[in-house]
């Protein structure tokens, strides 16, 4: 018997690669221009910073929202590229710690984790990521925490019955696809700390 498709998974893997092209192009326009001295100023370094993120969004999306084989693999090093380029400039500051070789579905719950803890974190903070024994540890940590219990309620019961916003819609998400993977998470919320572990 076959897995059902993903539909979510596949429509974020699409939407990620028609968008991706067009803004690489931009991006290398924009180097172009920048090339020539007459064309720099505030305007062009303000549009090369919008067009970095949206950049960096991008390929954040086509992690966390995209489809992920069980046997597929992503490095370490182009997790911490994509999660540096993300929060460049941000309030939320990520600490990555894992293996070099990671299987991609694990690090798409991890990703779309990191999204549950920036919903909690509106004020900044850090996030620490640590991956030992195959065991998956984040931790977010702020000076103030928004947390919504009912939102977090749905990451321990997938049959929790909570209507979601677009901006929630990772909660959900990873629900699903902790079932999907055969995985538990647990979690433990204080008033400054928030740990994951799955």
């Amino acid at each position: 018997m076959t897995e059902k498709p993903d539909l979510a998974a596949l429509l974020g893997s699409r939407i990620c690669h028609d968008l991706i092209s067009p803004i690489g192009a931009i991006s290398n326009g924009l180097e172009l221009l920048m090339m020539d001295r007459s064309q720099g100023g505030p305007e062009m370094l303000l549009i090369s910073e919008s067009v970095a993120n949206a950049s960096a969004r991008i390929r954040f999306f086509r992690v966390a929202y995209g489809l992920a084989g069980p046997e597929q693999r992503i490095g370490r090093s182009e997790v911490q590229s994509i999660l540096s380029d993300l929060t460049r400039g941000s309030r939320m500051k990520v600490d990555w710690q894992s293996e070099t070789d990671l299987i991609r579905r694990e690090v798409k719950i991890a990703f779309l984790l990191f999204q549950c803890l920036e919903s909690a974190m509106a004020y900044g903070g850090k996030v620490q990521v640590q991956m030992t024994d195959q065991r998956w540890a984040i931790t977010g940590a702020a000076n103030q925490l928004r947390i919504e219990p009912d939102l977090w309620g749905i990451l321990v019961d997938p049959n929790a019955q909570v209507a979601v916003v677009p901006g929630e819609v990772q909660f959900p998400l990873v629900a699903a696809e902790l079932e999907r993977s055969q995985l538990r998470l647990t979690t433990e919320l204080t008033k400054t700390a928030i740990r994951l572990s799955f």
